[in-house]
């Protein structure tokens, strides 16, 4: 598995937009906290640990999770 990817921010405008915020920023999908910019956001989950959070571990396991899926989708696509 990935278990040590790193969460890029494409990652995180994926996850980000599944769950629309009523108001301008962008939302931890694992703690809902609000940010102004992606830049903080992304700064949030790398330190999210220090701040007593697990939001790290939460988008590098969905991160994983997407990845076994696209596998399988490929895997079970007709091969041409």
């Amino acid at each position: 598995a990935s278990g040590g990817a790193s969460i890029t921010v494409r990652d995180i405008l994926a996850a980000s937009q599944r769950q629309p915020v009523p108001h301008c920023g962008y939302q931890c999908m694992s703690c809902c906290r609000v940010f102004p910019t992606l830049w903080s956001l992304k700064i949030h989950i790398q330190h999210s640990s220090q701040e007593g959070y697990s939001c790290k571990v939460y988008y590098r396991r969905l991160k994983a999770l997407w990845e076994k899926e696209h596998k399988e989708r490929e895997a079970a696509a007709p091969k041409a």
